[in-house]
Parts: structure tokens; sequence; C-alpha cells
């Protein structure tokens, strides 16, 4: 077989009418009368499929086709035909219908409905189901949006290590690596990286705008819906930058991924508001964002006003302690009524390397909320005097000697610099309605979980 004698799904509407086709791909459901039957095909190429109709009264050498079950792999020529009345736009008249490949009769994804859970057991089958197939191909839009915005934006892309010796946020939640055949491989410890922040500052000190965008790992024994074992963190760090600059970057990058998605998975996102999201309100949350002016208030600020509103809380509100979800969804949702940047954090629920402010008591750390999830991106400006940094890691008891060449940054021509962090999957969980994180990953690794 050869690849150029095929055409794609996603190409036929640029063909004319009554245009000879050749196609190929799965079969995702197949019915007949006993003398016409249709195909819905999907090659792959794009979310919606292509319906083969296959006149069996007309030539009985299309009858086998009949027999072919859903997952069957098929081989299909024929004629293009525009359909601009019907529920799709156009489909094929099959002159002939070869199997490619047969599918047995315990093929899991039937015409069905079937559970997330049910999917997540199998997740080598579970993109031939309407729900994966658009996430994977949101996924991918998303990553290469991130990647345009940044690199259009003069950042550097820079990959930084997997494994590393250093535990970036201190809370010592890695997975810790570095024996083989039973002897210390490095000759130190080694885990698998939770952030690639610390590596990709010193390429920020030398070539002003940065980002990595790699695999990240936690040891964090948590099974809620919002927390996996292995995801994927996009990190820009900027050189000669504030907090101030920091948050534009921060709003600028989160609406050229919403505006991208709305436009290019159009089709994907409205089956997430129709069939998906619980409110069917994806698509209005996700444009209402895109035209927002994203607001900003302190994190004493954002205290004050939630001790002041009349809602019973399940956690508390205090002055110190970490904004829970129900606290950040109602400053988002109530408060500011959209996207709000919560700004100047107490320094004692922030990473060490977080700029102290004059205060002495809260850092220049920021937050992105917006409505229906709460937290999306954190960022902050980093800590550039080299005796405030190496002062609260002694407090923190953080090694300063392991650090010593992160450290050094603030000795050899150190700038004011800063740089967030956007989790894809918790970005994907926002934009798709998708209620787990599980689901927006291939093969999600979890507490308990190593399929395949």
């Amino acid at each position: 077989m050869i690849r150029d004698q095929y055409m794609l799904i996603t190409d036929l509407p640029a063909l004319p009418d009554g245009a000879s086709v050749r196609l190929r791909g799965w079969i995702r459901t197949n019915r007949n009368n006993g003398h016409v039957g249709f195909i819905d095909l999907n090659d792959g190429s794009r979310f919606s499929g292509c319906q083969i109709v296959y006149d069996m009264d007309a030539d009985a050498a299309l009858k086998p086709a009949s027999k072919y079950a859903t997952g069957t792999a098929v081989d299909v020529t024929g004629t293009l035909v525009f359909t601009p009345d019907a529920r799709q736009p156009f489909e094929v008249r099959a002159a002939s219908i070869v199997l490619v490949g047969g599918c047995d009769s315990d093929f899991p994804m039937q015409k069905k409905r079937h559970s997330l859970e049910f999917l997540r057991e199998m997740p080598h089958l579970r993109t031939r189901t309407n729900t994966f197939s658009a996430m994977f191909r949101v996924r991918s839009v998303i990553s290469a949006a991130i990647h345009s915005y940044l690199q259009s934006s003069d950042f550097l892309y820079i990959t930084t290590p997997i494994l590393t010796g250093n535990d970036a946020e201190g809370a010592g939640e890695v997975f810790t690596v570095g024996t083989c055949d039973g002897r210390d491989f490095f000759g130190r410890d080694a885990c698998l990286t939770v952030s690639g922040q610390l590596h990709v500052e010193p390429f920020a000190l030398a070539f002003d705008k940065v980002y990595t965008f790699g695999p990240t790992f936690r040891a964090e024994n948590s099974n809620t819906t919002t927390h996996a074992s292995e995801f994927w963190m996009v990190e820009p760090e900027m050189a000669f930058c504030d907090l101030e600059d920091d948050m534009a970057v921060m709003e600028a990058l989160i609406r050229h991924c919403i505006v991208t998605a709305l436009s290019d998975c159009a089709d994907e996102l409205k089956f997430f508001n129709d069939f998906v999201d619980k409110d069917h309100t994806l698509l209005q949350r996700l444009q209402t964002v895109a035209d927002s002016r994203f607001a900003s208030m302190t994190y004493t600020e954002a205290v004050t006003a939630l001790q002041k509103a009349p809602v019973a809380f399940q956690y508390p509100v205090d002055w110190g302690l970490d904004l829970k979800t129900e606290h950040e969804r109602y400053i988002c949702e109530q408060i500011a009524g959209g996207p709000v940047f919560i700004t100047d954090y107490p320094k004692d629920i922030k990473a060490f390397y977080m700029r102290q402010n004059d205060d002495g008591k809260t850092v220049a750390a920021c937050d992105l909320l917006v409505p229906g999830v709460g937290e999306l991106i954190g960022g902050s400006q980093r800590e550039e005097r080299h005796d405030r940094l190496v002062a609260r890691m002694q407090e923190l008891s953080i090694p300063v000697d392991a650090l010593g060449w992160y450290t050094d940054l603030r000795r050899f021509g150190t700038v004011p610099h800063a740089g967030f962090g956007v989790g894809l999957e918790r970005l994907l969980m926002y934009l798709t309605g998708i209620g787990n994180i599980r689901d927006t990953l291939p093969y999600p690794r979890t507490p308990g979980n190593m399929i395949f």
C-alpha cells in the first residue's frame, strides 16, 4: 500500500463533488437494512468521520461489508457526494470495501456510552472513542500552540534534565533513582525531576527569554482528580523581568491557548460542551475568559473578602493558610467575576526561591484563578539577592552546598528575573471540562496504577 494513493477524510471538503476517492480507516459503526449499508469510517485525521454508503442490491460484491464489525480496518474506494441538507456534509458512495484488519467480537469499544472509569482500564483502546479522540486532538493542538506562542515571542526552547540531583520544590515528594544491578549508578542521590525551573534559570541569565516543556514527576500519594505522578509542564523564565511582566506573559499565553482551542478544535470543544461539561456552558466560559481583562488582587485582600463572604466554607480562611479550591473559585466567580491574579502570598506557604517583599512576610508570587477550576497557573519573581536567597534556604534547612551552582547565579551578573509554570494536563481539564486528570494523559500514572 502506497500512502500517496490515499486521501484523508479531513481533505475531502476541498475536493469537487463527484471526485473519485480512496480512504482507509476504522469502522466506528456499521448498519444496514439488507439492501443499503452505512459505515461511519474514521481515519484519525479529524474528529468527525465520513459516512460510507454501500448499495448491496447494485453490487453484490459489497455484501461482505455488512458483516464487518466495529473496530474493523477497511480500504474504501468510491465517489464523493456532498450532502448539505443531511446531518453530515458529505458521504462516499462505495465502489469497493476491502477488509484490511478484522476485529474480534469481544472488541470492547462498541457503540454505547462507556464510563470513563471503564475506559481507563484500557488506554490502548480508549482512543477509538469520541471522548478520547477529541481529548488527544486538543492535547496536540494546545501543545503546538504553547510552542508557537513562545517561539513567536522570542523564547528559546531548552530541554532540561529528567534525571536530577535536586528537589526544585523542596517538598521531598520525589521518585528516587540511581541504582543499577545493586550499585549506586551516579555516586550520589538522584531523582526524577519535579520541575525544570532551577535548570532553566541559568539559560534565562544568558538568553533573556527561555522555556522548558517536558515531563515532571511527583511522588505524592494522592488520589484526587487533579493529581498525577507523571505530567507535563511548560515553564518559561525571563531575565530583566518582575512580577508584573511575568503576569502579562501568563495572561497572553492562556488567552492564546483558549483562542486557538476555540478556532482549531471547534468540533472537539462542542462535543465536550454538549456531552462532558455538566452545565453545558464550557464554550461560554472559555469565550468569556478569552474576552476578559484579567483582574488582580493581593492575597491579603482576597482573605479579607473571603472572611466577609456570606458563605460557610468547608475549610477555614485565615491569613497564612493556603487557599483551597472552594476559596479560589469563589474569588474568581463571585468576587472578581472572571479570571484574577492573586499576588503577594505569605512566604511560609511558598517555595524558597521566590523573591521576598519588603514587608518581610510575603513574596512576589502569583496564582492565576479562572472560573470553573480555580488555580490554573502559578508564577513568581525569583529571589536575585544572594544573601536573601541563602538565608531563606538555611531557614528552611535546604542544603546550600548542593545548590551552590544555583546560588552562584546571584553572584555572577544577577538581574531581576521571573517565571511561571503551566501544567498541561490541568490546562486541558480547563479547556475541555474533563473532571479527572487521568483522562487527559495518554497513559496515566497515579498511586497504585501502572497500566502498560
